[in-house]
């Protein structure tokens, strides 16, 4: 198309120019020339110095180093975290572009106002999948809007996937296997491989925003102005031990103060209360975060593993990505992951089995039967069923993952009790396929933790699991078992902090005599003032068994005006069943008390998750 005289600004001298130089532009010299006349446009135009300078830039390429204006890039990230990983990551990815000139949205998914998303040039996608293959709570919105017929066509849209997950579980990394599909599917370009992440995930997870950093660094130039967070989005929060020295990577190690059996005698359960010093650390945490232990494989099941494959214990083996190496014993015991056998790992384990039923085992059409074997089976049962094997001691840095961190629910306040953190810890043993299994963290802290011992641990801040910020709201608290953790810290800091709000506790567990977890700590608390009520559910007392779920409905009535009247509701404790009883139970009670459909009471609980009045910590 030519420029004519007649119906634009331009002299007839001007135009010819033009016309002779447009047609043989680059796309990114057209970019950077619009860029660069928006920056001569904003400044002191009329100068005939600037005329020169002008003439001269048009003339000669800029140098490489020259401070050149160009108009800000955009870039939206979403992430769906239950526990905070999938936010900080998605946090990381933010400060990144921003350095490169990008301006930034950083959003949970369900704050995330949908219909920008058509308009998005670059879309981030950062998900963990919970449970049994579901989105995190605050991904279910999102991931339901994208996978409908209200979903755009993203045919402008360029995007990348990081997944997170556990190798552990079948559904592995689902959540954002299901994103980048569909994504794909709308018309996105996918300008970087989805990477799946395990629950050792700090390598993968960096090697794929580097590939992010690449792969956008040729369209990011510096902008006129520094790029910040978009308002109104839901940034991730600055880290709580921001000035530590001590993280998830370098661990801080935690002299043991206490660690108590709280069940009383004559339970069939054991269940520690572990108080860990912090003092020195400089870390710090708040109601709703959790610790991280690195624990200790169990010293018997390691001596069983070195004495099947006849290997000398004090051999020198890899133990870390750098080159560190450990005697073979010291790595099983603190390493490596022996307890858990998953998909991948089997099938790493066929290159050095000579058992062709193996082979067989991990073939695609015997997907059941894999997971029927995996399911309560450790490394010991592996080598003892598949054999002979060629392994050799060098060979477990291939083969097994590292022994990851377990995740505890923080149960203290650090106003209550300064420089300490303690943790409720239940202790899991159990019989499967004619061995006693032992659960690794658990039994390490209930056998081989005593008073003056140091454990390796971490804060992971949890922004997704917070009490409510105006200390007058109402709190509705349902914690079975060892789900009372966290309850425990929101009310020591409601206390300390003075909180006027009604608070409320559903607690429960088999024998109220036996397992009443922190029992002399909710009845002074209910004494002073501090819990407004507590209603609890002992499931072995009575010859009908009673739940948390049936207390709830017992109280319907009130609970649902509670709701009405702004309360926030919290769960904490198993996944499996509990989460979705609790979860079924506010369902009816809503329905019930609020005359409202199933499809209307759902929508009524999901607008509460939006809102951060309904959150869960379950596992």
């Amino acid at each position: 198309m030519q420029l004519q005289v007649t119906n634009s600004p331009f002299t007839s001298e001007q135009a010819e120019l033009l016309n002779k130089l447009l047609p043989t532009l680059t796309e990114a010299q057209i970019h950077w020339l619009n860029g660069y006349l928006t920056f001569y446009r904003g400044g002191n135009a009329g100068a005939a110095a600037q005329t020169s300078a002008t003439i001269e830039l048009l003339e000669a390429p800029a140098p490489a180093a020259a401070p050149v204006p160009a108009l800000p890039k955009e870039a939206t990230i979403l992430f769906g975290s239950q526990t905070g990983n999938a936010q900080r990551l998605a946090g990381r990815l933010a400060e990144q572009l921003k350095g490169q000139g990008f301006e930034v949205t950083l959003s949970a998914m369900n704050k995330y106002k949908t219909n920008n998303l058509k308009k998005a040039a670059y879309l981030f996608i950062v998900a963990s999948t919970h449970g049994e293959g579901d989105p995190p709570d605050n991904a279910v919105s999102f991931h339901e809007f994208l996978h409908s017929k209200r979903a755009p066509k993203l045919d402008e849209t360029k995007f990348a996937v990081l997944a997170l997950g556990d190798t552990s579980y079948e559904f592995f990394c689902k959540t954002g296997q299901d994103f980048d599909a569909r994504l794909a599917e709308l018309g996105a370009e996918r300008i970087v491989d989805r990477v799946d992440c395990d629950v050792d995930f700090e390598e993968a997870a960096s090697g794929w925003l580097a590939a992010v950093n690449k792969a956008v660094s040729a369209a990011s130039a510096p902008a006129a102005s520094a790029a910040g967070a978009s308002a109104g989005t839901a940034a991730a929060p600055a880290s709580a031990s921001a000035e530590s020295e001590y993280s998830r990577a370098n661990p801080f190690y935690a002299e043991v103060l206490e660690n108590l059996n709280l069940n009383g005698r004559g339970s069939d359960r054991e269940t520690r209360h572990l108080e860990l010093s912090l003092e020195g650390s400089g870390l710090t945490y708040s109601p709703g975060d959790a610790v991280g232990v690195y624990p200790q494989n169990d010293p018997a099941l390691v001596e069983e593993i070195l004495s099947y494959l006849k290997w000398n214990p004090e051999e020198a083996v890899v133990t870390g990505k750098n080159g560190e190496t450990s005697s073979l014993r010291k790595a099983l015991h603190h390493h490596y992951e022996i307890t858990v056998l998953t998909k991948p790992l089997l099938e790493k384990a066929v290159q050095y089995s000579g058992n062709a039923k193996l082979a067989d085992l991990v073939k695609p059409e015997n997907k059941e039967e894999l997971k029927a074997y995996i399911d309560g089976r450790d490394l010991l049962d592996l080598l003892r069923d598949y054999g002979p094997w060629t392994l050799v001691p060098g060979d477990i840095a291939n083969l097994l993952r590292k022994l990851p961190p377990r995740l505890y629910s923080i149960a203290s306040s650090v106003n209550s009790h300064p420089d300490e953190v303690h943790l409720t810890i239940r202790k899991v043993e159990y019989e499967a396929h004619g061995r006693e299994r032992k659960g690794v963290c658990s039994v390490y802290a209930s056998e081989r933790l005593a008073p003056g011992d140091t454990v390796p641990i971490f804060i992971q801040q949890n922004p997704n699991f917070k009490p409510p910020a105006n200390p007058e709201t109402p709190v509705i608290m349902i914690g079975p078992g060892t789900g009372v953790a966290p309850f425990r810290a929101f009310m020591e800091d409601r206390e300390e902090l003075g909180a006027t709000g009604p608070s409320w506790l559903f607690y429960g567990d088999r024998h109220f005599v036996t397992d009443f977890l922190y029992q002399t700590d909710w009845q002074r608390m209910l004494k002073d003032g501090v819990l407004t009520k507590l209603d609890v559910a002992f499931s072995r007392d009575t010859d009908e068994k009673v739940y948390v779920q049936n207390r709830m409905l017992e109280n319907g009535q009130e609970l649902y005006k509670w709701l009405q009247d702004g309360a926030h509701v919290y769960v904490c404790g198993d996944e499996k069943h509990m989460a979705h009883d609790v979860h079924s139970a506010l369902l009816a009670i809503v329905g019930q008390y609020g005359s409202k459909s199933p499809e209307a009471a759902a929508e009524y609980l999901s607008e509460l998750q939006d809102q951060g009045r309904y959150q869960r910590d379950v596992y």
